[in-house]
């Protein structure tokens, strides 16, 4: 406790070891035993929270009364609380009569799966709950009227609640809500913090099955608690809650809401949130990861519940201190911060990650703004690359009109239209741009950005349908060349991938898809021949290219990427002897690299399986080029200690020197690929999310904001793989070649779009500014909800593109260049310095001011044209 440095202690008298019998007289190795532990509570510094009665009934009282089922309990429980009372009461502030009456009531009389487990039915569990509330009042009482003025003590009861959320928001799923909290939590709450009786509910749904209180026992029992103490948690609030009393409503582990709820069901009282958990698995040691992102996304909830929702909670509690038994569950699940190895001898205690994580957020009383989550006020250099993505342009090669090679002649005398001349045809022009008539529109779209490039795939399977050059798709090579052409015309620089792999048939040819595709070499030399075409006929319009886009490594034999390394390799040197001279470009791979973060950031187990991670998912296909020349270390090491230890057959292959030397070295920049960031642990606690090959388990930090598709938003997530690449690359070129989240269509007002692309774009500017990454681009993910669908800065209902509000919100960044304040300086670049800001109107309009100066040149000559002739005539 003192290492956790808690404020407050909860913990429970035990009825059967102060007295054995249910009755006088007390144990005095029992009294003493709770006196020294409330003693050493107060050198601590520590208050106690003491419940009296925790489900731990003497046997006694079972074997002669029949237990909580007699009247007679309430009066012997009121004799057991005057003795703790009298001999505790100096030292408690806080006193809780029973924990959890639902649970004793339901389930220890009536469905018997708990202590004393009779199997009374439901008739006798409302009696026992009966005569638990009587109970309670009796104790409340006998605090108030004898003991309070004295020890100016508190006296609640510890009542466990579900939380549940309609099917449908129909007034009748509403309403089946409203009556499963009745059942489980109003059966106990409304009849202390309300009127002294039953919910309505389960007046009239349980007739003569639920007890009546007299008018006086009405009156005794309302208002019996000074507080309202909540527990809730995996097992009281939803494993032991029977179906039937969820009336086919849907259960929430929000505790946001609970807290909202009772708060506006029972008059706004103090809620002291007394009990608070989840489970983790028994095979669970040190590293709970799972335990601390439950234990976080309840301490925050009660937060908001505090700060935004008015809701009155002065405390919160962690069940529990130590690993212990769990009645039904035995020892095959753990809830304490320490584990217990229970088959030791002296029951040696371990301190989990947990303790840090609950520790360190005692000694901040919360959650402080992180620095990570900070605006940056600053800007982008000159010539960064602002870009959006789009998989694959959408061709559309329908002609235009003016293609038709037929003669028409114009009926004016009957039908006044035009009729074709059968047999009469004009010569064929040649295919001009202007007959793609779908170009236009696209390029227009991009223009309303703002951005400075285009990055989109080719695709390989219809340029080349054989996966040779024996049969070109002409048309569509021109289709290209005209789309990237116009994008010059206005400003804006083609990035063109030629290979993206997609679901079917990888987006190669058939005839390689059907012959083992990446796993054949004969693809490789394939692939270079289509790169070479590619060079030849969009070489002049395209100067940033890339070779593979995303090449999917969970989808990847080891074979398949080692022939595509050479692939790639070959292609970019054949680029940089043939083509590089001409046509001055550059070229690389783009790499989906989606960040990694061990799950307990006090683990190093974690860290190191984080780290294993990273390289297999990015330094398989990174380290060859941009390091060494050959695959990650941790990679053949890993491989080689499950291939002997576990019989698997996984085997990397091995470069040849003159490969090596071939692959390192083969970019002129990282292009990397970033949509979230995942959570990983070593310890195996989710067995459908737990990875055996590399023995990692991914967990999911569920107070994370996630998006329809459940991918996290980690924006600082982003920052760390920049820093990551130049620790492990050196000062390379970084271009965040795509970034994007999905969103709810029906959402107007796109907020988590605007978000996703604010926050990452201020955390690419910390890693330029703040961590000197050379970072030269970033990319939106994506042009439209047609070829994305979701995913688009522009949606596309009824053949009509509209711009959402995260479009006008990335365009606002790219015109200010990143986030400029008060401080920042003003950035010049050459081309701002050398034309004058008025010299932008005429800049823009080139082709406006053509036609307008032809249109004076042919006033002039006109005029001129005029006055001659007229003068020549009166000489005449």
């Amino acid at each position: 406790l003192r290492r956790l440095g808690v404020s407050h202690y909860r913990f429970s008298l035990s009825w059967a070891r102060l007295l054995p019998n249910g009755t006088a007289p007390p144990n005095p190795a029992g009294l003493a035993h709770y006196g020294r532990l409330l003693a050493r509570l107060r050198e601590l510094g520590v208050e106690p929270v003491v419940t009296l009665y925790h489900w731990d009934l003497p046997q006694a009282l079972q074997d002669v009364f029949g237990g909580w089922a007699s009247p007679v309990l309430p009066r012997l429980f009121r004799d057991y609380a005057e003795l703790c009372f009298r001999h505790f009461g100096g030292q408690v502030r806080y006193w809780l009569t029973m924990d959890n009456p639902y649970v004793v009531a339901w389930h220890g009389y009536g469905t018997g799966r708990l202590p004393p487990g009779v199997r009374g039915g439901p008739r006798l569990g409302y009696l026992a709950a009966h005569h638990l509330l009587q109970a309670h009042a009796k104790v409340w009482h006998l605090y108030n009227d004898h003991f309070r003025p004295a020890q100016k003590g508190k006296v609640s009861i510890a009542l466990s609640s579900h939380w549940i959320k309609p099917q449908h928001m129909t007034e009748k799923n509403i309403k089946e809500c409203q009556k499963s909290l009745d059942f489980v939590l109003g059966w106990f709450a409304k009849p202390i913090f309300i009127d002294g009786d039953y919910p309505e509910s389960m007046r009239s749904n349980l007739s003569s099955l639920l007890p009546e209180f007299s008018e006086a026992e009405k009156k005794y029992i309302k208002g019996t608690a000074d507080f309202f103490a909540l527990s809730f948690g995996a097992t009281l609030s939803f494993q032991l809650l029977d179906s039937h009393m969820k009336f086919q409503q849907l259960e929430s582990i929000s505790l946001r809401q609970l807290l909202y709820w009772i708060n506006s069901e029972y008059n706004n009282p103090q809620i002291f949130i007394v009990e608070n958990s989840w489970f983790v698995s028994g095979t669970t040691k040190k590293d709970d990861a799972k335990y601390i992102y439950y234990l976080k996304k309840f301490i925050m909830e009660t937060l908001k519940a505090i700060r935004y929702d008015g809701v009155n909670v002065f405390g919160y509690t962690v069940w529990s201190l130590l690993d212990g038994f769990e009645w039904h569950r035995g020892y095959s699940i753990r809830r304490g911060l320490f584990y217990v190895d229970f088959q030791s001898h002296d029951k040696k205690l371990i301190p989990k990650s947990s303790v840090l994580f609950y520790q360190k957020l005692i000694q901040k009383n919360g959650f402080p703004p992180l620095p990570e989550n900070r605006p940056i006020e600053g800007i982008f250099p000159c010539g960064f690359a602002w870009g959006i993505v789009d998989n694959y342009i959408q061709v559309d090669m329908t002609p235009a009109q003016f293609v038709d090679s037929s003669v028409y002649v114009w009926d004016v005398h009957q039908t006044k239209k035009l009729i074709k001349v059968d047999g009469v045809y004009t010569s064929k022009r040649k295919r001009h741009c202007v007959d793609f008539a779908a170009i236009r529109l696209q390029i227009s779209l991009l223009q309303e950005m703002h951005v400075t490039h285009f990055h989109f795939s080719l695709k390989w399977s219809l340029i080349l349908p054989l996966g040779n050059l024996s049969l070109i798709n002409h048309t569509l090579v021109h289709y290209y060349q005209c789309f990237a052409s116009e994008l010059l015309r206005v400003n804006i620089t083609p990035v063109v991938a030629l290979w993206q792999p997609m679901i079917e048939n990888q987006e190669l040819p058939v005839s390689l898809a059907k012959y083992g595709a990446w796993e054949n070499t004969e693809t490789v030399q394939a692939f270079v021949e289509y790169a070479r075409f590619c060079f030849t006929s969009l070489g002049d319009y395209v100067k940033f290219w890339i070779t593979m886009n995303e090449p999917s490594v969970k989808n990847l034999t080891y074979t398949a990427g080692h022939n595509l390394l050479k692939a790639h390799a070959k292609v970019w040197h054949l680029y940089d002897k043939e083509f590089r001279r001409s046509q001055k470009g550059k070229i690389s791979i783009a790499l989906q690299a989606d960040w990694v973060e061990p799950a307990c950031p006090f683990s190093r187990n974690d860290q190191e399986v984080a780290d294993r991670i990273l390289e297999f998912d990015i330094g398989w296909l990174a380290e060859p080029i941009f390091g060494s020349g050959d695959y990650p270390e941790v990679m053949r090491v890993w491989l080689h200690r499950i291939n002997s230890v576990d019989l698997y057959n996984f085997h990397l292959p091995y470069f040849s020197e003159d490969e090596k030397k071939l692959i390192q070295g083969s970019f002129d920049f990282f292009a990397l690929s970033h949509y979230t960031t995942t959570l990983v642990g070593s310890e195996k606690e989710d067995a459908v999310k737990y990875d055996h090959y590399l023995e990692a388990q991914m967990i999911n930090d569920i107070t994370w904001l996630h998006s329809p598709s459940r991918a996290a938003v980690v924006p600082w997530g982003l920052r760390k793989l920049l820093k990551w690449v130049k620790s492990k690359y050196g000062d390379v070129p970084v271009y965040v070649m795509a970034n994007g989240i999905d969103d709810d269509q029906n959402m107007v007002h796109d907020k988590l779009r605007v978000y996703y692309i604010q926050n990452y774009i201020s955390e690419a500017l910390k890693a330029y500014t703040l961590d000197d990454v050379n970072l030269q681009g970033y990319f939106v993910y994506s042009f439209n909800d047609k070829t994305a669908p979701k995913y688009g800065l522009y949606s596309y209902v009824a053949n009509q593109y509209e711009p959402k509000p995260s479009l006008k919100h990335y365009r606002e960044i790219i015109d200010n260049n990143g986030f400029p304040g008060p401080e920042t300086p003003e950035l010049l670049c050459p081309e701002d310095v050398a034309l004058c800001p008025e010299c932008h109107f005429f800049r823009t309009r080139k082709s406006l001011l053509a036609f307008i100066s032809f249109i004076f040149v042919a006033f002039i000559v006109t005029i001129f044209f005029i006055i001659y002739y007229s003068k020549r005539i009166e000489r005449r």
